[in-house]
């Protein structure tokens, strides 16, 4: 096939799905001439899974992207249908935002953001192969013969490479949702010097709302909570309702009567799947004791009567799926609208690249989202926007954002990517941020924004909405600390049966035993100004005050560990006393600090040990 210059840009992002969207925007809102490359315009920023964004630590992802100057919580914003916060009734390092979605609706005004963004090219197309001369990035070449140079190149082809859709005996080459895969590059990854594994993900069926018996279900309702954005004004007062029922001893025995027809347990499907989101084949046969399962009706958007039924992933045939959809309470006349499958794709050892998310061994070419072993909406832009910012500041020769675990989710995420690796689709999960207590979903903006000053991404307004948002905090704070007499508290006190106060007493104190701000505010006054939003942070934080200092404590020491650099070209091979597993480790990893280091699986505290008296020396 003839090839022909089809154009000249600053960077290509390959992809056009969650993290390929963050990727452009950051890229093209910071000056670059950007392509963006899509198999299918119609599948920009498309939810092939669940419709909605957030969830248990994804909230805080959200809220991250947001306070790094991202898009995904505007538009999230503005396609809502209903908004929780979940784990109410745990402590606030847990709790999360959680937004249903219009799914078209946040396609379409994803679309329409990336069609104004100025800068940015979107061309349909398949890209067959990366470019790369001297040992740096050159370009794309697409599937028509068209070259697209370039000076950065990100990845995000999501589940797209080499897709493989399956249900039952049937198995087709498709991406998600009927959608075309991309069944060229995977071969040139290779030859790059990725390491490709095949992971498996899938989704549950649609259903018909009007063939639901909703008086059988148990009603979710939205929430008045504060939106994912905080350049968002607030939710809305009228919010779509979900619906919560549960799988039975029907159910499961119609699964276990067909697992020898079920893909994953008849050898067809090949892939690693996710742990922490099985199939529900997978849940009947592990959870064998379990007498139902939980089951949350979501409806896909405020069109259509597509309702989606999460907790029911399967890839069963369609004539099994419809009699186990039709023994669950309330779907007993389901019509199915889309069937259930799962789908296998190509993705990378997130061990080839760096913390800015760069291959190691190619310059300027990056890789994020489900390329990289994630799953997930949020995990997926959170990679996005972290690896367009840094190709951005690596084209101006300025210092990369790498965040740290202690700044935050985002931190978090990347570091177990490129330092431990992942052998299952990456699923972001609270339990995995050891300073969870300091990275609430309540605070994102006041640990982030700041640092990210000099990406070029945090607009005036934005930057004048975090100023006011700070002075607001450190003035609530201040009262919060004020002395107040026993004779201001004591009636307070008295009312939720303490004794009185002999010394003096701060609101945070009066927190900590276990009266709300709202209350204090009423009674005391003193924070009538302060913005509710605000109010939340100043309260998790006067009540939550001893685990906070415990777990800034422990980032100062963790910080001791990063600050301490290892040489790029240090020998492992030559150190007596590591062990050869941790030579071989730290050889293929080189962790740019004894902190990274520490954590990579199969180097122990005594290796760490032998690296600083080595580093001393």
């Amino acid at each position: 096939m003839n090839t022909y210059i089809e154009g000249q840009f600053d960077a290509v992002v390959v992809g056009a799905g969650h993290a390929g969207c963050e990727s452009a925007l950051a890229l093209a809102r910071t000056g670059n001439k950007t392509a963006m490359l899509t198999m299918n315009l119609d599948s920009i920023a498309f939810m092939a899974c669940n419709p909605s964004i957030g969830g248990t630590a994804k909230g805080q992802i959200v809220r991250e992207i947001d306070a790094l100057g991202g898009q995904m919580a505007i538009n999230a914003d503005s396609a809502l249908l209903q908004i929780r916060m979940l784990n109410r009734g745990k402590g606030a390092a847990v709790q999360s935002l959680r937004g249903q979605e219009d799914k078209n609706l946040y396609h379409t005004l994803m679309k329409k953001t990336l069609e104004n963004t100025p800068n940015l090219y979107i061309i349909q197309g398949e890209a067959v192969e990366i470019l790369v001369e001297d040992g740096k990035v050159a370009g794309v070449k697409t599937a028509f013969g068209g070259i697209l140079k370039a000076k950065s190149v990100v990845l995000a082809t999501g589940v797209y490479l080499n897709g493989e859709v399956i249900a039952g005996e049937w198995k087709r080459s498709a991406g998600p949702s009927g959608f075309q895969p991309a069944n060229e590059l995977t071969k040139n990854l290779i030859e790059l010097g990725f390491n490709v594994r095949r992971f498996k993900t899938g989704t549950p069926a649609r259903i018909d709302g009007r063939t639901i018996d909703y008086t059988k279900l148990e009603i979710q309702e939205g929430e008045k909570v504060y939106p994912f954005s905080v350049m968002t004004d607030g939710v809305p007062q009228k919010q779509t309702p979900c619906y919560l029922t549960y799988t039975n001893e029907k159910t499961h025995q119609i699964i276990r009567d067909n697992l020898h027809r079920a893909p994953l347990y008849s050898g067809m499907i090949k892939g690693t799947g996710p742990r922490y989101c099985p199939s529900i084949e997978d849940k009947v046969v592990r959870f064998a004791d379990k007498e139902r399962h939980q089951l949350f009706l979501e409806p896909e958007g405020a069109d259509t009567h597509e309702v989606y039924v999460q907790g029911l992933s399967t890839s069963l045939p369609h004539d099994v799926q419809k009699q186990m959809y039709r023994t669950v309470k309330g779907l007993e006349n389901c019509e199915i609208m889309r069937y259930a499958y799962a789908i296998e794709y190509d993705c990378i050892d997130s061990l080839d690249l760096y913390p800015t998310l760069e291959f190691k061994k190619i310059q300027n070419l990056y890789s994020a989202g489900q390329i990289n072993g994630t799953s997930g909406y949020e995990e997926a832009a959170a990679q996005g926007l972290i690896a367009g910012i840094n190709a951005n500041l690596k084209m101006k020769g300025e210092k990369p954002l790498i965040l740290g675990r202690d700044d935050g989710y985002i931190g978090v995420l990347i570091d177990d990517l490129v330092i431990k690796g992942t052998n299952e689709p990456y699923r972001m999960m609270t339990s995995r941020a050891e300073y969870r207590i300091v990275l609430r979903q309540d605070n994102p903006d006041l640990r982030l924004t700041e640092k990210a000053l000099y990406t070029g991404l945090i607009t005036g307004e934005r930057y004048q909405k975090y100023l006011q948002r700070k002075e607001q905090y450190q003035s609530a704070t201040a009262v919060m600390e004020q002395k107040l007499k026993p004779s201001v508290v004591n009636d307070l006190l008295l009312k939720h049966g303490f004794s009185p106060a002999i010394t003096s007493l701060t609101r945070a104190d009066l927190v900590r035993r276990g009266i709300s701000i709202k209350e204090l505010q009423q009674a005391l006054g003193g924070l009538e100004d302060i913005d509710y939003q605000i109010l939340d942070t100043v309260e998790i934080d006067a009540k939550y005050q001893g685990y906070l200092q415990k777990g800034l404590e422990q980032i100062e020491k963790a910080k001791r560990l990063e600050e301490k650099e290892l040489p790029d070209d240090i020998d492992y091979a030559s150190i007596t006393g590591l062990r050869i597993e941790a030579r071989q480790k730290l050889d293929k990893i080189r962790p740019k600090n004894l902190g990274q280091a520490g954590r990579i699986s199969g180097v122990s505290p005594a290796d760490i040990a032998v690296l600083m008296v080595y580093l001393s020396r």
